[in-house]
């Protein structure tokens, strides 16, 4: 399982406080990715959740921060142009090689897609770039508010409605976004690219993704999101997204953190270190696999199951099987067996040797059973009788002899 998101900060372009969302996976990630958002979207856009979580789970970590003015970081909005978007994409990589790594997949939705772009030739670390919606010309954005533009120029800065928010929007804003070619960009970017675009974008029209391709430099992958809108609002459209850019770029990052590999299945469970933190664990039992851990609060990953979740899984699974067992023997009506298990440990109620409270401890197992199906009274005691004879149950409460050999 994945941490939390850590909320970040860090400092900006002209000196603001840029607020961050840093996703990491369970173990030391592979990997570092930073993601830019659209242009007056923010961080937190279910896209950009979606992307990040599909991330972690390949074992990329991502940076994800708000521009400045926008979402919660610092700054004046009206201040801002495409030039301090890209000095403040190049603070978040120099925040992650400091912190963490530098980021080798950059990721860009909308305006975002042509700022990383835009940086990708100023970050070395970069090993590919993915866009989704983005532009061939930064200044596509004003077809956003281009009945307003004759005002922008007389004005100097004029508010402008963009969705359900104003904005205020500068004439050397517009300059400033008419001064960049993403295509002459994406022509000299030496980084493999993945262009993911809508057909039936109507916000950024999927010619634009016709020319980046078109531009760019070869390896380049192109991938329509059909059928999603330019936020990819609908859930299905963001998760796509997200695996698709998940599964491309592992083809081309290089592992930073790579575990040591599964062991063979030597004998019926083994069980190995995977040379990632201090606990993490591989174990194989014939053809399956999975990883051991412990919590985060005593120093692991929490990224697989702690051995005494294992212990009390397996007297789970056995309670139910037995029960299963001897309701198909009987043929009783018995639909469903549920198995909830506990485990600690508590002083010896019996301990001789306890002083004050203080002595042995012994392992308990508080097993709660949900016994689901039209039967009678007899046959619910019975079952509950038989739970007691599972194999695990008897060989925990009788004990057992290990041996040790040194290989």
């Amino acid at each position: 399982m994945s941490t939390p998101s850590h909320r970040v900060t860090f400092t900006g372009s002209n000196g603001q406080q840029l607020a961050g969302r840093l996703d990491l996976p369970a173990t030391p990630p592979t990997a570092m990715a930073l993601f830019a958002h659209c242009f007056t979207c923010s961080k937190d856009l279910f896209a950009a959740g979606r992307i990040a979580a599909e991330l972690m789970a390949a074992g990329i970590g991502v940076l994800r921060f708000d521009f400045a003015g926008l979402g919660a970081s610092e700054g004046d909005f009206e201040q801002t142009d495409f030039s301090s978007n890209q000095t403040d994409l190049l603070a978040a990589a120099d925040w992650l090689r400091a912190n963490h790594s530098a980021p080798q997949l950059l990721i860009g939705h909308s305006l975002g897609g042509a700022a990383v772009i835009s940086v990708a030739g100023s970050i070395p670390e970069v090993r590919a770039v993915a866009t989704i919606a983005a532009p061939a010309d930064a200044a596509h954005v004003t077809t956003l508010f281009t009945d307003e533009l004759p005002a922008i120029a007389a004005e100097g800065c004029r508010y402008v409605q963009i969705g359900d928010r104003t904005f205020p929007i500068r004439q050397a804003f517009v300059d400033d976004l008419l001064r960049h070619s993403v295509e002459e960009r994406v022509a000299t970017m030496r980084a493999p690219l993945l262009v993911m675009h809508s057909p039936i974008d109507n916000t950024v029209g999927v010619e634009n993704a016709a020319r980046l391709f078109t531009a760019a430099r070869h390896p380049k992958s192109f991938v329509s999101l059909d059928g999603a809108d330019h936020l990819l609002s609908r859930r299905e459209d963001a998760v796509f997204a997200a695996q698709i850019i998940a599964t491309w770029a592992q083809r081309y990052l290089v592992a930073e953190h790579a575990p040591l590999p599964v062991p063979a299945a030597t004998a019926p469970v083994v069980v190995a270190e995977t040379g990632l933190g201090t606990f993490l664990n591989h174990v194989v039992a014939g053809d399956h696999r999975w990883l051991a851990d412990e919590p985060v609060d005593v120093g692991g990953f929490d990224a697989g199951p702690s051995p005494y979740d294992m212990l009390a899984a397996a007297l789970g699974a056995c309670t139910s099987m037995t029960m299963r067992m001897y309701a198909q023997r009987k043929q009783l009506a018995l639909r469903r067996v549920t198995v909830e298990v506990r485990h600690q440990k508590r002083h010896a109620d019996d301990c001789a040797d306890c002083v004050d409270g203080k002595g042995a401890l012994t392992d308990h197992f508080d097993r709660h059973l949900v016994i689901e199906g039209e039967l009678s009274d007899a046959d619910r005691q019975s079952l509950v009788k038989i739970a007691d004879r599972c194999p695990v149950h008897r060989t925990l409460e009788a004990g057992s002899r290990i041996v040790t050999t040194v290989g």
